[in-house]
C-alpha cells in the first residue's frame, strides 16, 4: 500500500508592507508623549498671586531663565532644586556670573509667608541681582462689566 503525498505549492511572496504594527507603535508613542508633556513644565507648581493688570514677562519662559519659587509651606526652589533661602545668594551669583542680564523671576505662592518672600528678595539683592520679576496670573472677573470692575471698592 503506497500513500502518495500531494505537493502543495507555496503562496507567492507579498510585496506590500504591513503597516498595522507600525501604526500601533506610533499610537502608543503619541499617548506617552501626550501624558508626559504636561509634566515637563518648568519649575515648581505654585498657586500664583492674581492681579488685574499683570505685566507680560515672556523671558521667564526661556530655558535659561532663573526662577525662584516660594511654596505656601515656606520651601524655596532654585528652578527645580529645593534650597534653603539662606543658600540662594551664592548659587544665584554663580548662575549670573556670565550674563549681561541680571534678571531673576520670583514665583511666589499667594499663601506664602511674606517673611519668606522678603528673605528671598534680600538674598537675591546680596547676590547682585539687578531686577526681580514677580510672576503673577491675570485675575478673571466673572459676571462683571468693565465699569463695575474698574469702580473703586467704596463706591
Amino acid at each position: 500500500m503506497k500513500i502518495e503525498m500531494k505537493k502543495v505549492k507555496a503562496m507567492p511572496p507579498v510585496a506590500d508592507i504591513n503597516v498595522t504594527p507600525m501604526v500601533d507603535v506610533m499610537l502608543v508613542l503619541l499617548i506617552i508623549f501626550m501624558v508626559i508633556t504636561p509634566m515637563l513644565s518648568k519649575g515648581v507648581s505654585v498657586d500664583k498671586v492674581k492681579t488685574r493688570n499683570p505685566i507680560a514677562m515672556q523671558a521667564a519662559d526661556k530655558s535659561d531663565a532663573i526662577t525662584i519659587s516660594v511654596t505656601r509651606d515656606g520651601k524655596t526652589y532654585l528652578n527645580t532644586t529645593q534650597l534653603p533661602a539662606s543658600e540662594l545668594a551664592p548659587k544665584v551669583k554663580d548662575l549670573l556670573s556670565n550674563r549681561l542680564d541680571k534678571m531673576v523671576y520670583l514665583n511666589g505662592d499667594q499663601r506664602a509667608k511674606y517673611e519668606v518672600v522678603m528673605e528671598v528678595v534680600a538674598n537675591l539683592q546680596a547676590a547682585g541681582v539687578d531686577q526681580v520679576g514677580l510672576l503673577t496670573e491675570q485675575l478673571q472677573d466673572k459676571g462683571k462689566t468693565e465699569s463695575q470692575a474698574a469702580a473703586p471698592a467704596g463706591q
